[in-house]
């Protein structure tokens, strides 16, 4: 806290600042305007991964658009000495995915980006969160930034989840029940049983799509598995200041009295996979379910919100989940892009083919987890199954790069949304984990790993 004043805004100071090609370029442009320079280069990373493409790195990018956004990032960076990941370098790929991974992440932190996945890193124990252009200019300028105090929402999720459900299918059960506004002022805190049974991969899918629920982040508190994880990585304290930070850490907890704005409680053992109908992502359902009616909703809002997303995913209510064919799978993204997502998806196709006219994207988060997947030859089970092995980038989570679904197709991804074209102009996206992704590419249709046995 640099500043504290009733009745006003707090003034955060900011640890780490995220950078991207998209929406850095006017944060910049206004530090030359008002002849500033960056306060802390030293706490600014900058990361190409919204726009580039996932081959043909050799290549120039071909879309003016997001050439022109690429090149303003490097010229950006090298006026105001911020260092850059670009196209081809070996720590290049999703920002979220590299700073937990570098040990760049690290529990108490703030962490800010131009991005709403940000949250991501709360998984950590960081109160990570997206800032707009603004906001960003701000951080560049001084390292601090104006918030209002969050509301409090703790999530309880206890239980035992049973095979083949993932915190994928966790969060996308969470905003099901809650709605894409139910965390709306809200920070998350996820916790119970489950919650410490999971690895720290698995929690940041569940960080990351806290904004999905509406609300401005989402967080765990640190334990021995944060500790494990961060343990001997690049930019993690080593010797007697990794005792000294690791004490620290453990001591984040919240207080076992502590008093919510709010509370949730999920019961893991009545999760199955999760997979969304709609064009948002609370419009979801068990996969061993069927397409809803609009008036299963009591609501009239979300009676029409209904109808339009049935409309737009041309969907017949009462259609079994696992009858819905879909042309492509993109397996990847800030959700689930990491190296145990790619794990679970290649142990499922294994032996298996994707079905013959159906296309199937593998994007490994980061080029650190492209490589470590090519080490454990994961990426031969992907491309023996007949799946596309591609580079690290955002690819098709959000169409702003070569990597999209076409008009009126349907697209099972492990992505984090499901607007109206997100994955490209009429495209249709069904969101799942990367183990219901596996099973959909060899069925064709919307599947769970037991349904291939």
């Amino acid at each position: 806290m640099v500043r504290h004043e009733d009745g006003a805004p707090d003034l955060l100071y900011i640890d780490l600042h995220l950078v991207n090609e998209v929406t850095s370029p006017q944060a910049f442009e206004g530090l030359r305007i008002s002849g500033r320079t960056v306060r802390r280069p030293d706490l600014t990373l900058a990361m190409e991964d919204h726009n580039i493409p996932t081959v043909g790195l050799d290549k120039p990018i071909s879309d003016p658009v997001s050439a022109r956004q690429i090149q303003a990032l490097r010229e950006n960076c090298e006026q105001f000495g911020i260092r850059l990941f670009n196209m081809g370098d070996k720590e290049q790929g999703i920002v979220h995915v590299v700073g937990p991974q570098l040990g760049l992440t690290q529990p108490g932190m703030t962490i800010v980006c131009g991005d709403s996945h940000t949250s991501t890193h709360g998984a950590f124990g960081a109160l990570a969160f997206g800032i707009g252009t603004s906001e960003a200019e701000h951080v560049l300028a001084t390292q601090t930034l104006s918030a209002k105090p969050f509301k409090t929402m703790a999530v309880n999720i206890d239980g035992d989840l049973a095979p083949g459900v993932g915190s994928k299918d966790v969060i996308l059960a969470l905003i099901a029940q809650i709605g894409t506004g139910g965390g709306q002022g809200y920070v998350l805190e996820y916790r119970g049983s489950a919650v410490e049974k999971m690895s720290m991969e698995a929690r940041m899918t569940m960080c990351n799509m806290s904004i999905e629920a509406g609300a401005r982040a989402g967080l765990i508190a640190p334990d021995r598995t944060t500790l494990h994880y961060l343990h001997g990585r690049d930019h993690a304290p080593a010797g007697d200041k990794w005792e000294e930070a690791a004490a620290h850490w453990l001591s984040l907890a919240s207080d076992a009295d502590a008093v919510y704005d709010a509370e949730i409680h999920l019961d893991a053992a009545a999760i199955s996979p999760f997979v969304t109908w709609g064009t948002n992502p609370a419009q979801g359902v068990p996969v061993s379910s069927a397409v809803p009616f609009p008036d299963d909703f009591t609501d009239e809002k979300e009676q029409a919100a209904a109808e339009r997303a049935l409309t737009y995913m041309g969907l017949i209510p009462g259609t079994p989940m696992k009858s819905i064919p879909v042309d492509s799978v993109f397996l990847g993204s800030c959700t689930n892009g990491r190296i145990e997502d790619l794990r679970a998806a290649a142990d499922v196709l294994r032996g298996r083919q994707v079905k013959e006219g159906l296309r199937m994207l593998v994007v490994p988060g980061s080029m650190r987890v492209k490589a470590q997947a090519e080490v454990e030859g994961l990426d031969r089970i992907f491309k023996a199954a007949g799946a596309e092995w591609r580079f690290a980038g955002c690819s098709m989570c959000l169409g702003m790069n070569p990597d999209q679904v076409g008009p009126g197709q349907r697209c099972a991804s492990t992505s984090n949304r499901n607007f109206e074209g997100r994955q490209g102009q009429g495209s249709r996206t069904h969101l799942v984990s990367p183990v219901v992704a596996a099973a959909t590419a060899v069925r064709g249709t919307l599947s769970t790993p037991a349904d291939l046995k």
